[in-house]
């Protein structure tokens, strides 16, 4: 299993053969504030690296959810649509957002890894 992280804040969860995990970052959800809203990409939708899939709303801001790499949403975290407080609690775990299969997996060598993005988030505070 390897797990990557974004400039935008995200981390993606990979293993061979499967869908990768998406969500967002300890940082995002600290910088965020209490989650109260998520809007979830649709399933069967293809997005290109980069793309916006998805919003999270706090009682501080908005953000947008960037695909972290191209590839198809095979699953929404219907949990977390009905308890956004998960993207507070558990980020890295219940409070996942979708999973997407990977058009290119290379496109995860580019990102952070944990030692990398933990010297990011320090440094964007």
């Amino acid at each position: 299993m390897t797990v990557k992280y974004t400039s935008d804040h995200e981390w993606i969860r990979s293993e061979a053969g499967a869908p990768a995990t998406v969500g967002i970052t300890v940082h995002a959800q600290d910088a965020l504030g209490d989650v109260v809203f998520v809007d979830l990409p649709e399933v069967g939708r293809s997005y290109q690296q980069g793309d916006v899939a998805g919003v999270v709303e706090s009682v501080k801001a908005a953000a947008d959810v960037y695909m972290p790499v191209t590839g198809e949403v095979t699953e929404v975290n219907e949990a977390l649509r009905a308890d956004p407080s998960l993207a507070n609690t558990d980020p890295l775990g219940q409070g996942w957002f979708f999973k997407v299969k990977l058009a290119d997996a290379s496109q995860l060598d580019p990102l952070m890894d944990e030692t990398a993005y933990g010297a990011f988030a320090r440094d964007a505070s």
